[in-house]
C-alpha cells in the first residue's frame, strides 16, 4: 500500500465520493458514507484494500480489475452471496478505478504491477 501509507485514504476518499458514489444507485438518502444510514458497502468497507487492488493492475481494459478484486477482495468478504452482493464495487468499477488512477496521477505516484 505505497500510497495510502504516506497519503491516508482522505484524498481518496472524497475524489470516490464525488465521482463514485455520487452515482450510486443503492445509495441511502443522506449517504454517503452509508454505513450510518444502515446500508453496508462493499467501497466503505474495504476501501483500503480496494484501492491497494486496483493500485495492483495497470491495464486498458476492466476485467483485469474485476478478476483482481473478486480474488483479493471478494473472495474474503463477509457479505458474498449475501442479498447485497455484488455491491457497488462491479457496477462502479471503471469510475473507482478512475478515481483512484486521479488521485494517484495527482501524487505521482506510478501503478504497481503484478508480478
Amino acid at each position: 500500500m505505497f500510497a495510502l501509507a504516506e497519503a491516508g485514504l482522505d484524498e481518496y476518499l472524497a475524489e470516490i465520493r464525488e465521482h463514485v458514489c455520487s452515482r450510486c444507485i443503492e445509495k441511502p438518502p443522506g449517504g454517503p458514507p452509508c454505513g450510518p444510514a444502515g446500508k453496508k458497502c462493499g467501497v466503505e468497507l474495504h476501501l483500503a484494500k480496494l484501492i491497494d487492488s486496483i493500485q495492483d493492475v495497470e491495464s486498458p481494459l476492466m476485467a483485469p480489475y474485476l478478476e483482481h478484486n473478486r480474488r483479493d477482495i471478494c473472495a474474503n468478504c463477509a457479505l458474498l452471496h449475501s442479498s447485497i452482493c455484488p455491491c457497488p464495487m462491479d457496477y462502479l468499477s471503471l469510475l473507482l478505478v478512475q478515481a483512484v488512477e486521479t488521485v494517484d496521477h495527482r501524487r505521482g505516484w506510478e501503478p504497481r504491477h503484478e508480478s
